[in-house]
């Protein structure tokens, strides 16, 4: 793929996508490029409209982006006329800037349009190559300034977020644990980041005991993996960010075995998809930040070998947990995770990202994740950042009164307090007990957002939330 700036199209051929604000349906002042002119009656800029138009051998996309635009919808707007325009695009395209537009609205587009790309079909025996994925595809940003910077930056991003796609919305026999070490060091290799994987009788020695309590009853080894990235430039002040995400590659419940929406659970691990994502990103973008990330991988089924509920099981960090619900897992893997990063690592920032809770789902609904910090600085940036790109989160609390919660009789804690309410909150209460009262800890329960239905697929799949938002936080730091 090729890349370039034109100041004009005169010379150009092939497909011309152009970005209109809207005017008014009664506009007496026709929308013109090139010569071409679009009566207000048939096209005016509407948003989520568009119009097609043949001249001289090129194809002309007029796309209606409304009287305003935020990131996520412009990122969408785009997106849709990649995926379901395909049949209308060249190997050579060239994108329209507007001169009002600014870097991050540039970014959203050439994103939108490469996220395009993705075809949920991966076992079809036909499909067709959309043609940006050809290896003769150009791609012309047609502007009087330079935008190279930002284009190849968006796609970057949404490389990164392609990947994280593919992770989510595989099936459990393809993703399993090992699949996933495997990818995080082919990655890492490429993008220049360092894997250690700890596989079932490492995490042994280690003492990972609430990790591998959730994998006893497959088949599929556990695989607690490590991701070190550190910037090639010196930096004077090196900031160090911490992540974790759950990987939980399949959740039948265990023996508290679920009693509805199993065949989503291959999407149980979109946390540490999006960890996976965005260290990624982060390597690719180069960003001068220590990130060292954690992502526990492993198959909660149903087994001879199995944990089971009234379990006592012994953690990382040396406290013991009483297993009330072996469907409350993932707190289970991210309590491990987190007591081994923050005692093995130090990072002055932690973030965990995790498919957590029903409850969290039920708050909120489809619309944005659960925060949950008692960092007021980390909230207002891991707000405002999910704000500029469209991943949304909002506060919960995270009080002491919700300790009893948690609070067991035959153990240091128990993994679920077996109420009907606040179970989000009482999850992130089981989790802050793990980080040893860390000043700069945030947990993000994305239940509701990590993966969904909308207008690029039949069923539900991923939607790579948290990659660009995590990776957006710690360029900001």
């Amino acid at each position: 793929m090729r890349t370039s700036t034109i100041t004009n199209s005169d010379d150009f051929s092939g497909t011309i996508l152009i970005p209109v604000f809207e005017t008014y349906s009664k506009s007496i002042v026709p929308i013109t490029f090139n010569g071409l002119e679009i009566a207000s009656k048939v096209f005016f800029g509407k948003k989520d409209t568009h119009y097609l138009a043949e001249k001289n051998d090129n194809t002309y996309v007029f796309i209606g982006l409304g009287k305003t635009i935020d990131y996520k919808s412009l990122k969408t707007i785009f997106r849709r006329i990649s995926s379901k325009q395909k049949e209308n695009l060249s190997l050579s395209v060239a994108l329209v800037i507007p001169e009002q537009f600014i870097e991050d609205q540039v970014e959203a587009m050439i994103s939108g349009l490469f996220l395009g790309t993705y075809d949920l079909g991966h076992f079809k025996s036909e499909k067709s190559v959309h043609p940006f994925l050809e290896p003769d595809f150009s791609l012309s940003l047609l502007s009087e300034k330079e935008h190279l910077a930002t284009a190849k930056k968006g796609i970057k991003i949404a490389k990164a977020q392609l990947a994280t796609y593919d992770l989510v919305d595989l099936p459990p026999n393809t993703i399993n644990p090992k699949y996933l070490s495997n990818w995080a060091k082919e990655t890492g290799q490429k993008y220049g980041f360092d894997v250690e994987v700890l596989g079932y009788e490492a995490s042994k020695i280690a003492g990972l005991g609430a990790f591998l309590a959730v994998g006893k009853g497959s088949e599929n080894e556990p695989q607690f993996i490590i991701m070190k990235y550190t910037p090639v430039v010196e930096v004077k002040h090196l900031k160090h960010v911490g992540l974790v995400g759950k990987g939980i590659t399949f959740d039948t419940g265990g023996l508290n075995i679920k009693t509805a929406g199993m065949v989503h659970m291959k999407c149980d691990m979109a946390g540490g998809a999006a960890v996976f994502g965005a260290m990624q990103l982060i390597a690719d973008l180069q960003l001068p930040v220590k990130v060292t990330a954690i992502v526990p991988c492993a198959e909660n089924s149903v087994d001879s070998k199995s944990f089971l509920p009234s379990d006592v099981i012994h953690s990382y960090s040396g406290h013991s947990i009483e297993i009330i619900d072996t469907d409350a897992e993932g707190r289970l893997i991210l309590a491990d995770g987190l007591s081994y990063l923050i005692k093995n690592f130090k990072p002055e920032y932690i973030v965990d990202i995790a498919t957590l809770t029903g409850s969290s789902v039920g708050t909120f609904g489809y619309e944005c994740g659960a925060l949950f910090t008692n960092n007021a600085e980390m909230a207002k940036k891991l707000q405002e950042n999910g704000d500029a790109i469209g991943e949304r989160l909002w506060p919960l609390p995270l009080w002491d009164v919700y300790k009893s919660d948690i609070e067991s009789d035959i153990a240091d804690v128990k993994n679920y307090s077996g109420k009907p309410v606040a179970g989000a909150i009482s999850a992130a209460k089981f989790l802050e007990y793990f980080t040893q009262e860390h000043n700069a800890w945030a947990h993000l329960d994305v239940a509701g957002v990590a993966f969904g239905e909308d207008e690029f697929a039949k069923s539900k799949h991923a939607t790579a939330y948290g990659v660009h938002l995590l990776t957006k936080f710690i360029e900001n730091l």
